[in-house]
């Protein structure tokens, strides 16, 4: 593969599918050569609109496809595990949005079987490949604020939502958490790890879906961490890292910021802005980035976005719902019970 363009297809149609291709369109090194929906006519739309080859109306024909070297897979998270696993069954590595799966137990599952067959996996959890967030945890585990002690981070939005949306809907693993919860959560663990405890509250709608949702994660070390998330309010959408001799400010918003501030004791504070080689804040392509990266080199797995750490992220999801008791159709008990 070296040498030559990493082949993509897309699974699913919606907005992020959309994001992610005209990203992917930037790189020279990246061909979008297939795009699959349930509906033909909509994956003939999408491939009409960014002049891809081919578009197919099922799934299984572009896992099939031998022409494609990954699948780009962008449906709503309550189909990750069956679309993924399509994938991952014929041999194609997979780059599957966030949240990875609904539940640690379908995670497992997507792990253990790209590991069974020694193909590629990754999350689509762009922040962890976001430059200046990769800046931010260096400066953490290079002791540039000592120990850290708490992490604040906060991902809310105002919308009035029908219960058929797609944030409203349990069958389409609805609400804040799993939808912009799992940022925050992940930013913490970018940082500390897994925890050992969690705590949580949230306000619950009709159907069932958590609104709003507030957690305290904490780590034997003593740091702990505020997570908020939200689709009734909009929130700053800022993150702080406070450490024994410092802090970290990101401002809005921070899992794809143009700057952050660090404040070290007896020192004036530093301000670290984006740089503009690395194309524009807001861009998916450094996760592309990153997963033609490890094709090329053979890798099955991602440094930046590794699996284990996939993995500690959705067992802390789960703990969260179970704390608040938020299910999803046909989940099982024991599949959201409480892992730390």
């Amino acid at each position: 593969m070296v040498g030559e363009p990493v082949r993509w297809g897309i699974l699913a149609t919606g907005g992020i599918a959309a994001a992610f291709t005209a990203d992917l369109m930037d790189l020279p090194d990246a061909e979008v050569v297939a795009v699959a929906s349930r509906s033909r006519e909509s994956a003939e739309n999408f491939a009409g609109r960014f002049g891809i080859p081919r578009a197919y109306g099922d799934w299984g024909a572009l896992a099939a496809d031998d022409d494609i070297d990954v699948v780009y897979v962008a449906t709503p998270h309550s189909a990750h595990r069956a679309a993924a696993g399509l994938c991952l069954e014929a041999g194609r590595s997979v780059l599957c949005e966030k949240p990875f799966t609904l539940n640690v137990c379908e995670a497992e599952e997507l792990v253990a079987l790209a590991r069974q067959r020694g193909v590629f996996l990754m999350e689509a959890m762009w922040m962890y490949c976001n430059p200046l967030i990769r800046r931010v945890a260096d400066l953490v585990r290079e002791g540039a604020i000592g120990e850290v002690r708490s992490v604040q981070a906060d991902f809310g939005i105002a919308g009035d939502f029908p219960p058929s949306h797609r944030l409203r809907d349990p069958a389409q693993g609805g609400g804040a958490l799993l939808d912009l919860g799992v940022y925050p959560v992940s930013f913490a663990q970018l940082l500390l790890g897994e925890p050992s405890d969690v705590a949580a509250r949230a306000v619950l709608s009709q159907e069932g879906v958590d609104l709003q949702t507030g957690a305290l994660l904490s780590w034997e070390s003593g740091a702990q961490a505020l997570v908020h998330c939200s689709i009734i309010g909009e929130s700053p959408r800022i993150a702080t890292v406070t450490g024994s001799r410092g802090r970290i400010d990101i401002p809005y918003t921070f899992f794809h910021p143009d700057r952050f501030v660090l404040h070290r004791d007896g020192r004036e504070a530093e301000e670290f802005p984006a740089d503009p080689a690395n194309g524009p804040v807001n861009s998916l392509h450094h996760e592309a980035v990153e997963v033609m990266r490890a094709l090329r080199a053979g890798d099955t797995e991602s440094p930046l976005v590794p699996l284990d750490g996939t993995l500690a992220v959705m067992r802390t999801l789960d703990a969260i719902r179970d704390h608040i008791g938020v299910r999803y159709p046909g989940e099982a008990r024991e599949a959201v019970a409480a892992q730390v």
